[in-house]
């Protein structure tokens, strides 16, 4: 866990992304799924990042599958 008040980056966007088999990025009712396959491809990275450069909030990481933003059925689906 990492508290608020450290921001996380492009570099830690992508080491999530490598570590990740499913990469899942919501922004409000639109919804991305990537396969970075071991990779961090600029497009997901990209999707992960908000405005500011930073890695949306929240980001989970459950296992091989990493959530980034929020969408409530994307959570009741994966997260139960």
């Amino acid at each position: 866990m990492v508290p608020a008040s450290r921001k996380l980056a492009k570099r830690d966007a992508a080491a999530l992304a490598k570590q990740a088999s499913v990469v899942i990025v919501c922004k409000g009712k639109k919804v991305d799924e990537f396969k970075p396959a071991g990779k961090a491809p600029a497009n997901v990275v990209a999707a992960m990042l908000g405005p500011t450069g930073n890695l949306r909030a929240p980001t989970i990481r459950r296992g091989k599958t990493v959530l980034v933003g929020f969408n409530e059925d994307v959570f009741a689906d994966k997260l139960g």
